[in-house]
């Protein structure tokens, strides 16, 4: 229930004027000061600023010498006695704080804290990806410095990437091609611009075999862009489904090496579907299948218009140059030309991907349960011997716009940025089954519905030590990395950092019960100038006195 103050205030003062007067019509002047007295009693003692249960100081939690394993014995006896005696001491936080979970396990209650960002450092890396995919290693630090290199090393010390920043920079990234399937802790190491080693930590990273891509590839005419793609398909272990038209009544048929029980993608060039494959291949897409169209050889835009409502205009010869698509992968520019006929965006159809001059190259609709997908550029195959690596990850770009995810029944979730030794910490993964049983190392868990995780289950343990964890649920495996207690301070002192602030906000918002102690009353508005900062229980007695005297003058 909301309170304004001043009605308080008001009310306390005009009772007890009133009572005075009325005292006073009857000469009794003794009553009368007692009413006046009890009345200002009562507003001093509603204006009063409200201490600390018990008169307690804050509570101080010091981390500014590192990261804690748990509560000091302070903090953990006044949470001990919470919410009957301490609800409303505040928490005094030295340092950055606690980690995400030592916050989680905290009452919610007032905080004071000055953020301090002295030498922090984020890392943000996947902790594992499929074998043909590049690994990105980025490293924030709290201040922009120039000169600092950031260099991603192998387990035997050896330099994979490194990433120097030419100015002032906050942000530095490095890429790495993983060779092989498998489990790695690499070494990431930071440089002052005078070669001195800033900062140094494992980065693990568990490369896993690829899930093979299923592609049923459709042309109306072989082109050498076709067969470029077919190889790039193949040589990624791709399972393909191709089919090219070389006549009138002459086609071309591969097999897939292995039935396409689960079709990631359908690509199509313009010429196949205008010669009637699209209504087929739009009735696939309503069911769910992503239909790629390469639409470099597209003719019949009316075609176009009526059955996917996309408008198209021809590409104007003179200035073809002037409208070349290009893009930078792997250190190179690849230049792309664009197709015979040019989209318009507008209705359905939006632009998904821009070159570097802001011009698009691939457009989108949704359609039923699917989507289409319009690639507007052609040629790419000039790339193939010049920019190989360049032009595969090109097309890894546009696989990833268009195709399925790969049908996986689990998908493991990294939920903790660092587990450490002795800290809480969450496993979670999606497509498991709540009350499932799931092992970590030699325990057996169960997993557990987690309400800021609707679409996944989890699963909580207490590390005994570093290393690599293994994990197990059904015949889905997987793995997770505790850190050492001394590993990247400063990537620790940051984390704690966003998590006291995440608590500190948290705590600025009202608290909606506290178990079985009923919530004090919240007051609005603030107390009035005249105020007196005087412990409460003084005007409190002043008030029972008086009103005890005056009880005893009726009753005499």
């Amino acid at each position: 229930m909301n309170v304004d103050l001043n009605f308080l205030y008001g009310g306390a003062v005009l009772a007890g004027t009133a009572s005075a007067l009325l005292y006073s019509r009857k000469k009794r002047w003794v009553d009368a000061a007692l009413a006046l007295a009890a009345g200002a009693s009562l507003a001093i003692l509603l204006a009063a600023p409200a201490a600390p249960a018990g008169g307690a100081q804050p509570i101080v939690l010091a981390t500014a010498g590192g990261s804690p394993a748990a509560p000091d014995d302070r903090l953990a006896a006044a949470l001990a006695q919470f919410p009957s005696a301490l609800r409303d001491t505040p928490v005094e936080v030295q340092g950055q704080g606690l980690h995400e979970a030592q916050w989680r396990d905290m009452p919610i209650r007032p905080i004071q804290w000055k953020p301090a960002q002295n030498g922090l450092l984020w890392l943000d890396f996947p902790r594992s990806l499929p074998l043909g995919r590049n690994f990105a290693l980025t490293v924030r630090r709290d201040a922009p410095q120039a000169g600092w290199r950031l260099q991603l090393l192998a387990e035997n010390g050896q330099v994979l990437a490194e990433s120097r920043a030419a100015a002032a920079a906050d942000t530095l990234t490095v890429q790495w091609q993983p060779p092989l399937a498998e489990s790695m802790v690499l070494q990431a190491r930071l440089l002052d611009k005078d070669g001195k080693t800033a900062a140094q930590g494992p980065v693990p990273l568990r490369v896993l075999d690829a899930v093979p891509l299923q592609v049923q590839g459709r042309f109306g005419a072989p082109s050498f862009d076709a067969r470029v793609l077919n190889q790039l398909l193949t040589d990624s272990n791709a399972i393909v489904d191709w089919q090219t038209t070389l006549g009138k009544s002459l086609a071309r048929n591969e097999e897939a090496r292995a039935p396409l029980t689960h079709p990631n993608i359908l690509v199509a060039d313009a010429a196949w579907l205008e010669r009637g494959g699209l209504r087929g291949a739009l009735a696939q897409v309503a069911q769910g299948l992503p239909l790629l169209v390469l639409g470099g050889n597209a003719d019949d835009a009316a075609l176009w218009q009526r059955g996917t409502g996309l408008k198209l205009s021809a590409q104007s010869a003179t200035t073809e140059q002037e409208d070349a698509r290009r893009l930078a992968f792997a250190g190179a520019t690849l230049d792309f030309a664009p197709g015979a006929q040019v989209p318009t965006a507008g209705g359905a159809w939006q632009p998904v991907a821009r070159d570097k001059d802001g011009k698009p190259w691939l457009w989108q609709r949704d359609w039923q349960k699917g989507r289409i997908l319009w690639l507007g550029v052609r040629d790419w195959h000039r790339h193939a011997i010049s920019e190989p690596a360049a032009l595969g990850q090109w097309w890894q770009q546009v696989i990833d716009f268009a195709a399925l995810g790969s049908e996986q029944k689990l998908r493991w979730l990294d939920a903790d940025p660092m587990p450490l030794p002795g800290l809480r910490t969450e496993i979670c993964a999606q497509g498991v089954a709540t009350g499932g049983a799931v092992t970590v190392g030699q325990e057996a868990l169960h997993w557990q519905a987690r309400s800021e995780r609707a679409d996944s289950a989890c699963a909580a343990l207490w590390p005994r030590a570093a290393g690599w964890l293994p994990l197990r649920s059904g015949q889905a495996e997987s793995a997770v990395y505790v850190y050492a207690a001394q590993d990247w301070p400063a990537w620790q002192a940051a984390l704690r950092h966003d998590a006291t602030a995440r608590y500190a906000s948290r705590s600025a918002q009202p608290v909606a019960g506290l178990g079985a102690v009923d919530p004090a009353p919240l007051r609005t508005g603030e107390p009035p100038p005249w105020a007196i900062a005087v412990p409460r229980w003084m005007p409190g007695l002043a008030f029972v006195l008086c009103m005890l005297l005056l009880w005893w003058r009726e009753r005499r």
